[in-house]
């Protein structure tokens, strides 16, 4: 690996660790990523696992948060009236659109994966403030996401399963540093 290649791998790694975010590294199988880096944002209980990488040959890196809808609000979903179930799943196309981010949507198998991409500086780095504020918008797009899909099940739902769901429970406030 180049000096500027580790020198980039580095940075991010030191940004997570700073934070108390770093997990694990990614192991790349496919040979398509100079590095990557599991995190959870934000640090505590109530973070959501994402990923950071490099693509081999590209000058920016990528930030990702997947997410898989729970059991319960696929089956209330499921019992929407009429085109409700495509409609929230529009939602969510207007969403990440409007906040600028890439997407990947599987209506099928009930999951999703918001996407941002970050280009490096004419130094081959990203300063930490623009780091943090791209981690921020990923994150508060899936909020976001989680916010429409309870009013989208709403009365289709308990209340037992909603606390059932780790995105709903009474924890989901997101502080930093609690």
């Amino acid at each position: 690996m180049s000096n500027q290649k580790s020198k980039i791998k580095k940075i991010i790694q030191e940004y997570l660790i700073d934070e108390g975010l770093l997990r694990q590294r990614i192991a790349d199988k496919d040979g398509k990523i100079e590095f990557g880096f599991q995190f959870h944002y934000p640090p505590g209980p109530s973070g959501h696992a994402m990923v950071v990488f490099k693509p081999i040959n590209k000058d920016l890196i990528i930030l990702s948060l997947g997410t898989q809808i729970a059991p319960p609000h696929i089956k209330a979903l499921n019992s929407l009236d009429g085109n409700k179930k495509n409609e929230y799943f529009m939602e969510l196309r207007k969403l990440f659109l409007m906040r600028d981010l890439f997407y990947r949507i599987d209506i099928e198998n009930h999951r999703y994966e918001i996407i941002d991409q970050i280009f490096l500086n004419q130094d081959g780095i990203i300063m930490k403030k623009e780091f943090y504020q791209s981690i921020r918008k990923v994150f508060n797009s899936a909020v976001l996401s989680n916010i429409l899909l309870a009013e989208y099940c709403a009365g289709k739902i308990s209340p037992e399963d909603f606390m059932k769901a780790k995105e709903f429970n009474s924890n989901s406030d997101f502080r930093l540093y609690s």
